[in-house]
């Protein structure tokens, strides 16, 4: 079953999204998933997998910027993404103790993809690979996802509709204590004279109730029931997309922002959150840089122009978190065992936003 999204269900959100509100509305990015469940086994899992650009049958960089809000969480390659100010390949999202085996896949997916690339030379692989806690509602001590769950995330990816909530390395996650996971939504704004789109997809797992705010509602105190946390225990994962022509710096700016998407959530970031960003740059494909020659050309949007995307990139990554929670549906925990995570009841948080409802 698939449930209404947040402007579904009457939600205002400011700004102009794409045709489908979600990370794939920027040109050639795609989003595929490995869904793993087997309540006999303790199992609910997976992997996402995000890729950047078509390959052309060669990888191509993306330039990127990263931000870690809250460093209690990992994303890979994201010391190179510093000094070079670019990746090449997959990112993809998992729990916390996957990130080797969904490394090992994304490594074994590129060098099978440009066999002429790894194989003729002495080229390495550093896929992104993040991840966030699902032990509540999977026994993440069981180790279940494997690289082949990581290739056939990676095969799976496609442009289109993204499917939300329990899926991909959504499915065992957990936001302000309502079933959480795989949420998504984009932007369209104009920068001189030039339509450029914006997308987000994150990986929700973070805040307690107390702190819920959905477009300045205290949605949290509102429906105080089926608490199970006592204090922040979760993280997020935010990957930011764009057609818009930016370096590295202005990537990580552009990063930063997403930190004031999910604090519109009312999530102050909690010491035991990983808060971990990501934003790269479709635009202006070329080889590797190891392939160029000495001086590079390149058109950069200005910096002094950029506003407009950042506010973009606010308001993309609060749609998208709250599209996760209005995904989830009621979920048996695994630690404690018996208790319940619930869905955000959809209907009660509909009627908080219509006319003449009340702040």
């Amino acid at each position: 079953m698939t449930r209404p999204r947040a402007r579904d269900l009457g939600l205002p959100f400011p700004g102009t999204p794409g045709p489908l509100n979600a990370i794939t509305d920027v040109p050639g990015v795609a989003v595929g998933f490995r869904t793993l469940t087997d309540p006999a086994r303790a199992m609910r899992t997976g992997v996402t997998a995000i890729l950047p650009r078509p390959d052309r049958g060669r990888p191509q960089p993306v330039w990127a910027g990263r931000f870690a809000l809250n460093g209690n969480g990992e994303m890979t390659g994201t010391h190179w993404i510093e000094d070079a100010g670019y990746f090449v390949g997959p990112v993809c999202l998992t729990n916390t103790h996957a990130v080797g085996a969904v490394h090992h896949g994304a490594t074994r997916w590129m060098i099978d993809r440009y066999p002429d690339h790894f194989r003729a030379g002495h080229a390495w692989a550093m896929p992104v690979v993040a991840e966030t806690y699902d032990g509540v509602l999977n026994d993440i001590t069981a180790l279940h996802v494997t690289p082949e769950d990581a290739l056939a995330a990676l095969e799976a990816a496609a442009p289109g509709p993204v499917a939300e909530g329990a899926t991909g390395g959504g499915n065992g996650m957990i936001a302000y204590e309502f079933k959480g996971g795989t949420g998504t939504a984009s932007r369209v704004v104009a920068i001189g004279g030039h339509r450029v789109t914006l997308g987000a997809l994150v990986q929700a797992n973070h805040g307690i109730r107390p702190w819920l705010r959905i477009l300045g509602l205290p949605v949290g105190e509102r429906m105080p029931e089926g608490r199970l946390l006592d204090r922040e225990q979760g993280s997020i994962i935010a990957v930011l997309a764009t057609d818009a022509p930016l370096g590295p710096l202005s990537l990580r700016h552009l990063a930063r922002r997403a930190a004031l998407g999910v604090g519109r959530g009312g999530s102050p970031g909690g010491n035991n959150s990983g808060d971990l960003f990501l934003a790269f740059s479709v635009a202006d494909p070329g080889p590797m840089p190891q392939q160029a020659g000495p001086l590079l050309a390149r058109q950069e949007l200005n910096g002094e122009h950029l506003d407009p995307l950042y506010l973009a990139a606010v308001e993309a990554v609060e749609e998208a978190v709250v599209n996760a929670l209005v995904a989830g549906e009621d979920t048996p925990t695994v630690k404690p065992p018996g208790a319940v995570v619930r869905a955000i009841d959809t209907a009660r948080l509909a009627a908080m936003f219509r006319p003449g409802a009340g702040a």
